[in-house]
């Protein structure tokens, strides 16, 4: 948990100083265009990845069940097996208030 922050990808984009500077010591282009481009990154997020699946009807649910009898001993047994093929994932929602991206750098407090 918590490997896609931007610090482990070698630049910071929330502010001017840190390790944003290293790539652009080393005079590539490519790196150089990245780190400005995220010099006016917002710090808001407004996207996240749903965490549903839609199954074969069309049904959409964080996980799915079907009934499947066991006969054990002469005597019928229902039981729930969980079913983890043919899910499609739901795919990335658009949030209805925009949070505060985590690697923000500003302690936030009310006075």
């Amino acid at each position: 948990m918590g490997g896609s922050s931007s610090k482990s990808k070698g630049y910071w984009p929330f502010g001017g100083s840190g390790s944003g500077d290293e790539p652009t010591k080393e005079g590539n282009e490519q790196s150089l265009a990245r780190v400005r481009s995220f010099r006016n990154a917002t710090p808001f997020v407004f996207t996240r990845r749903g965490s549903m699946f839609f199954d074969e009807d069309g049904d959409l649910a964080h996980e799915f069940y079907e009934e499947t009898v066991v006969t054990k001993n002469g005597r019928k047994k229902v039981k729930l097996k969980r079913i983890q093929k043919n899910l499609i994932p739901q795919g990335i929602i658009k949030l209805d208030h925009p949070c505060i991206h985590v690697d923000f750098p500003v302690v936030i407090c009310e006075v």
